[in-house]
């Protein structure tokens, strides 16, 4: 039933415009629509909704992942734009460039103005 679904990922904002101005002025997305219900942002056949919300984000997961073609870059030009990169104590956890390297993959979090953890991934070349 699922299967030739679209698949999405809703991120809660208890302060919506506060939200919107960190994904466009941090991360440099742009909403691709405004609806009643919030905001979406679209890449490459995929999205994700912003949405008001009294409730609070977790935070103690990752909730949006983001799969870049180079972490180093990426961490650094965010870095540049005041994106602070959460650290962690783990093995494969490299706390000078907050990027941790399991299996090949290699992965940072941070999180935006609400709480949410959001991820940026490399993967393995195959």
């Amino acid at each position: 039933m699922l299967a030739n679904a679209r698949y999405q990922a809703t991120l809660p904002a208890s302060n919506f415009e506060r939200a919107k101005a960190f994904y466009a002025d941090k991360l440099g997305l742009t909403p691709a629509s405004d609806v009643p219900a919030g905001a979406f942002y679209e890449s490459n056949g995929t999205r994700f909704l912003l949405f008001p919300s009294s409730g609070a984000a977790s935070g103690t997961h990752t909730q949006l992942g983001f799969d870049v073609d180079d972490i180093a870059a990426t961490v650094k030009d965010l870095e540049g734009r005041g994106v602070h990169f959460e650290e962690y104590d783990f093995p494969g956890f490299d706390k000078a460039t907050r990027i941790a390297t399991v299996g090949g993959v290699q992965s940072a979090w941070f999180k935006d103005t609400e709480g949410n953890l959001l991820g940026i991934v490399q993967l393995a070349e195959d």
